[in-house]
């Protein structure tokens, strides 16, 4: 059984290279794509602060669909291109979005999310597998910091499933 330790870190930085260190452990060893998103999802919903959303959106055929989550019921699918999570997969670019109702053609899943982050998720060989989808009824919750962090504990989900 995995237990995770307390984060004890004092600033963001160290929060995210805490939870990296969580991530290693708990996806160490298994390669199950569900398995692993569905840990994953539920680890970072119940580390970081201020999410109202956390989950996967796998690439599927032209768009992308839902996958292992944490929070309220979402969209299922989402085609490519369409709302933050699309544009994140046709860019293979993190977005940062301090405030969705700025963003061209957001996707309400959950009326009340004020801020957004997306990190695309691309196997070595360029190939997109999805998103991994950040949300927060808190405006402007997400920094560059959060960016980096992200980025970080999908290189390690990824890493897992190699």
């Amino acid at each position: 059984m995995f237990e995770a330790p307390a984060i004890t870190a004092a600033d963001k930085p160290a929060l995210y290279r805490e939870l990296a260190s969580q991530v290693q452990g708990l996806l160490h060893g298994e390669r199950n794509l569900i398995a692993n998103a569905a840990n994953f999802s539920a680890l970072v919903f119940n580390t970081l602060p201020d999410i109202s959303w956390c989950g996967f959106y796998f690439a599927e055929g032209d768009g992308l669909v839902v996958g292992p989550f944490q929070g309220k019921p979402a969209c299922v699918r989402i085609a490519r291109g369409r709302g933050v999570c699309g544009a994140a997969a046709l860019s293979r670019q993190t977005q940062l979005v301090p405030d969705v109702a700025a963003f061209p053609d957001h996707i309400y899943c959950d009326g009340a999310a004020q801020s957004e982050i997306v990190v695309p998720l691309v196997h070595a060989d360029g190939r997109l597998l999805g998103v991994w989808d950040v949300d927060s009824h808190r405006l402007a919750r997400f920094d560059e910091v959060d960016a980096a962090g992200m980025e970080t504990l999908c290189a390690e989900f990824m890493r897992a499933l190699a």
